[in-house]
């Protein structure tokens, strides 16, 4: 039994759709969420300076004694995931591999689509995980950062945001995808609007499922879960100082999140 709180990193709102999922799959873990909202978006900076970020909110994290660290942020996960492995005692989880482990599992004709931030389009992450499973698939991948800001003022639907899939989806649709992982823990948060958009011609993927089923896997391997009779405290901290965390937090999480603690990361 290990009571020690999990920790989870994003750059924005976007890695409380994987928060959502831990909570789904583990309701007795105690959480500590860090959204570095002062430096967002990641997608389109230097993954070098990405790196650092993420290994200043990963040192941020450990001083709340957490057992695990699960980066929830694509382009995180590509800049620091392996070095933050190999330097942390505790276990780190990324949300790239079981995305793609499941896009994997899930297409029949071997054609894959990937939406998601520059900076993870531009690395070929996807690519690279889903062609060590399986040589013959093909991956496409289309950047959608208007998206992400779309979801970060909290719009989750309308007209607008519907149009804007369509031209995000379009190059993708052309290529008979029958699997689209959301490569962003952003975009699950509009699922829905993806489906209706696209007349549900592919099976969607989302890393922030299968990342909750990985947290929950290691867990047990680690023999790290909480006591049954725990009761979970949420704990919430972002970076900027006049964000829509809160407001847009509420929207999916509802009661979980009561307040948002402001913070600063010295880079």
């Amino acid at each position: 039994m290990d009571n020690r709180p999990i920790g989870v990193f994003d750059s924005g709102v976007g890695g409380l759709t994987v928060l959502r999922e831990i909570i789904k799959e583990v309701p007795d873990e105690n959480t500590v969420y860090f959204g570095d909202t002062e430096r967002f978006p990641y997608g389109p900076k230097n993954l070098r300076d990405v790196r650092d970020f993420v290994f200043k909110a990963a040192g941020f994290l450990e001083k709340k004694d957490i057992k695990m660290l699960v980066i929830a942020c694509n382009t995180g996960s590509v800049a620091a995931l392996k070095e933050l492995k190999q330097t942390l005692t505790i276990p780190v989880i990324g949300v790239i591999e079981p995305g793609a482990r499941t896009a994997v599992s899930n297409t029949k004709n071997k054609r894959v689509g990937v939406i998601a931030t520059e900076g993870t389009v531009d690395s070929g992450a996807y690519e690279r995980e889903i062609r060590k499973i399986d040589p013959q698939i093909e991956t496409f991948s289309a950047a959608a950062p208007i998206l992400i800001e779309y979801i970060e003022k909290g719009i989750l639907a309308g007209e607008d945001l519907n149009e804007v899939i369509k031209i995000c989806l379009g190059p993708l649709l052309e290529y008979n995808i029958d699997v689209l992982v959301l490569g962003c823990t952003h975009f699950p948060l509009i699922e829905k609007q993806i489906l209706e958009v696209s007349s549900n011609d592919f099976k969607v993927i989302s890393s922030a499922v299968e990342t909750a089923k990985d947290v929950k896997k290691l867990l047990i391997e680690k023999n790290l879960l909480a006591g049954q009779d725990n009761k979970a405290d949420r704990i919430f901290y972002e970076t900027a100082m006049d964000g829509n965390f809160f407001k847009t937090g509420k929207m999916f999480l509802g009661s979980e999140i009561r307040e948002v603690i402001r913070t600063k990361l010295e880079i």
